[in-house]
C-alpha cells in the first residue's frame, strides 16, 4: 500500500430521477468501492428520488484512483437490482489538497480552487468545483448514471487531514 493522503469522508446526499425496478418504484442503497474497501448506504424503500444524508468513510492512499459507485435495488427474495453505476477521477482534489497552502488560501472564507467540467471521460452530469472550506478541501458532485436509462447521484467529497506540501 501507499503513502497516506488522509481520510475520504464521502457523504452521499441523494439520487434524483433514479430507474423504476420494481413494480411501481424502487427500493434504492448506494455501494461505494475505493480500492479494497467498501462501504454502502440504508435502504431508502420506495422512491426515485431518495435522500441519503449519509457519511462513509475510506482511507485514501497512494496511487489515488477512482471512487466506484454503484446503485441497487433491494429485493427480499431475488438478487438486488442493478439501477446504475458511475466514478469520480479523485486524482484533482488530491492534488489540490496537497497544494493548498502553496497558493496560501485563508482558512476563513472560502475559495474556488479548481472546476471540472463534464466530459466523455468523467461522469460529471454537471460542473463540479473543487473548494476550501474553512481549511478544508470539499467537491460537491452530480454524478450521472451509466448503463441505465436515467438517475444522477449526489456526493460531497472532504479530503480530511491530506499531507501539506512545504511551501518556498
Amino acid at each position: 500500500m501507499g503513502e497516506q493522503l488522509g481520510q475520504l469522508k464521502v457523504s452521499v446526499v441523494q439520487g434524483k430521477s433514479l430507474v423504476i425496478r420494481d413494480f411501481k418504484s424502487s427500493d434504492p442503497y448506494v455501494v461505494l468501492k475505493l480500492g479494497n474497501q467498501t462501504a454502502k448506504t440504508k435502504v431508502i424503500n420506495s422512491c426515485l428520488n431518495p435522500v441519503w444524508n449519509e457519511d462513509l468513510n475510506f482511507s485514501l492512499t497512494e496511487p489515488v484512483g477512482l471512487l466506484s459507485l454503484e446503485v441497487f435495488d433491494k429485493d427480499r427474495f431475488k438478487t438486488d437490482d442493478k439501477m446504475g453505476k458511475a466514478s469520480l477521477n479523485l486524482q484533482p482534489i488530491a492534488s489540490v489538497a496537497r497544494l493548498r497552502h502553496v497558493v496560501n488560501v485563508s482558512s476563513s472564507r472560502e475559495t474556488v480552487l479548481r472546476k471540472i467540467v463534464p466530459d466523455s471521460d468523467n461522469c460529471l452530469a454537471r460542473e463540479s468545483s473543487i473548494i476550501c472550506i474553512n481549511g478544508e478541501v470539499v467537491q460537491n458532485v452530480w454524478l450521472r448514471l451509466c448503463e441505465v436509462e436515467s438517475g444522477e447521484i449526489e456526493l460531497t467529497i472532504k479530503l480530511i487531514n491530506p499531507p501539506v506540501v512545504p511551501s518556498r
